[in-house]
This record gives structure tokens, C-alpha cells and sequence, in this order.
């Protein structure tokens, strides 16, 4: 993760210690989806630096439908953000909703909140249209002095959004996934070392490549991470990565 220049710090810090305890209140009070889209769009502006008036839009029209807010940074649209009330659990018909809105608007960004639970997600344009949620803040349990809660809150920050940092974030918990990490097990590189070590630890026992390759498949990895869409993505990008470059010919000097 970038480093978070000291100034949107200082502002984290301050943003948290601001609305934890309007965000406790609120809850007490069960106060109204309205009431919750002001507190979200008060934090948008001072804790996360987006400017009320020119980047925070609300009641964003999509199509026939509006989403209850949208962050715009130089004219370009960045993420949507379906609010609920502070009550109110993020249910799986919530989430569908904010994701229909980033699938009609081609956003590949939308937060779903409550004001105390934020929960960012990661559109796929894929057949059928995919979702993967990529984190969760709960606001009410951050601790100013963790760096990894400052973390969670820059990547969706202004600051952040300039630097892209988002993406990298998304980028680096994909390639740590079990779906990832999983595929490059299977690689001839990584059965290759295993074979190797298993020579050293017992000299007398040949063991191929292939057998190797069978207890990983069938005894070591969870069928979970050899299956689906996402098995299937991981393995094309390992293997494009792996595939070995065509070496150019080398020309033999002409004879003079």
C-alpha cells in the first residue's frame, strides 16, 4: 500500500474521531435513509476529500432509476454509492441493486453503505454480469492508530482514486487469492521444485512430475479453489505470464 501523505492522515484520524460518535448516535436514534445519505455525504466531503458541491452528486440518474450518490473527480465518474438506512443490514437484494446501477452506468466501482458498514465492490462485465467485493469497512470498529484502517479508508479516498490505489489494492488481493495461489501450485516451475526437494529428502524413490501433480489435485488442494470462473481467470493469466517468448533467430555475420 502507498504511503498516505501526512495531511490525509491527520484527516482520517480527525474523520474518525468525528463521526464515530454521530454514527452512534444515529444508530440509537434509527434514523431514516434521508437522514443516513447527509451523514454519508458529510463524510464523503471531510473525511474521504471529495468537494460537496462540484464532485459529490446525488440522486444520480441511471436510465429510468437514480442512485443515491455519485463521486465525479474532473468531470469523470468514479464510483456509485447506494445508501441504505443506518438500520437497516446490507442484504443480498441491497447489493444487487447497487450493482445493477454500475452495470446500466459501465462503472466498474460501487459502495453500498449504511453509513456504518461500507462494503466496495468490483464490477466484472462479464456474461452474466459478475461482482466480486473487494472490502468492507465497519466504521464504527476502525482505529485511528491501526495503519491498516487508514489504509481501507485512503484507497477510496480522493487522494487515492489520483493514484489508483484501488486498483492496485484490488490487484494485489487477487494475486494472493486462493483461486491464484492455487494455480501456481500446479505450475511445472513449482511441481519441479517439489520434485527436486523430494529427491534430496528420500534419493532412492523416483517420483514424476505427474504424480506430484495428482496428489496436489487430489489430496492437497480444496476442490474450491480448482473450480470455477474465477479458477478459470486465475489460469490464464499464469499461464499467459509463463509462456515462454519466441527467441528471435540470430543472424550469422555475411561473409565479405
Amino acid at each position: 500500500m502507498a504511503v498516505i501523505p501526512k495531511k490525509v492522515q491527520s484527516r482520517f484520524v480527525a474523520g474518525i474521531k468525528k463521526f464515530q460518535p454521530i454514527l452512534n448516535a444515529a444508530k440509537t436514534k434509527d434514523i431514516n435513509e434521508s437522514d443516513t445519505v447527509v451523514i454519508i455525504t458529510d463524510m464523503l466531503s471531510e473525511l474521504f476529500g471529495f468537494d460537496k458541491y462540484s464532485e459529490i452528486t446525488s440522486e444520480y440518474a441511471i436510465k429510468k432509476t437514480f442512485c443515491d450518490l455519485a463521486i465525479k473527480v474532473d468531470g469523470k465518474l468514479r464510483f456509485l454509492i447506494e445508501a441504505k438506512a443506518i438500520g437497516l443490514d446490507l442484504k443480498d437484494e441491497y447489493i444487487k441493486q447497487a450493482i445493477d446501477y454500475g452495470a446500466n452506468s459501465g462503472i466498474d466501482w460501487v459502495i453500498l453503505s449504511n453509513g456504518c458498514m461500507w462494503r466496495v465492490y468490483k464490477i466484472s462485465f462479464a456474461k452474466p454480469i459478475d461482482k466480486e467485493m473487494v472490502y468492507e469497512i465497519d466504521f464504527l470498529k476502525l482505529n485511528y492508530k491501526k495503519q491498516a484502517d487508514l489504509d481501507m479508508l485512503y484507497c477510496i479516498s480522493k487522494e487515492g482514486l489520483g493514484k489508483s490505489i484501488l486498483e492496485e489494492y484490488h490487484i494485489q488481493k487477487q494475486a494472493l487469492s486462493r483461486f491464484f495461489i492455487g494455480q501456481i501450485i500446479l505450475t511445472d516451475y513449482v511441481i519441479d521444485s517439489i520434485r527436486k526437494i523430494l529427491k534430496k529428502v528420500s534419493p532412492d524413490v523416483k517420483v514424476s512430475n505427474s504424480e506430484i501433480k495428482s496428489v496436489l489435485l487430489n489430496e492437497v488442494l480444496k476442490r474450491e479453489v480448482l473450480e470455477g470462473e474465477k479458477v478459470e481467470d486465475a489460469k490464464k493469466k499464469i499461464n499467459k505470464l509463463l509462456k515462454p517468448t519466441a527467441k528471435k533467430p540470430v543472424s550469422k555475420p555475411s561473409d565479405q
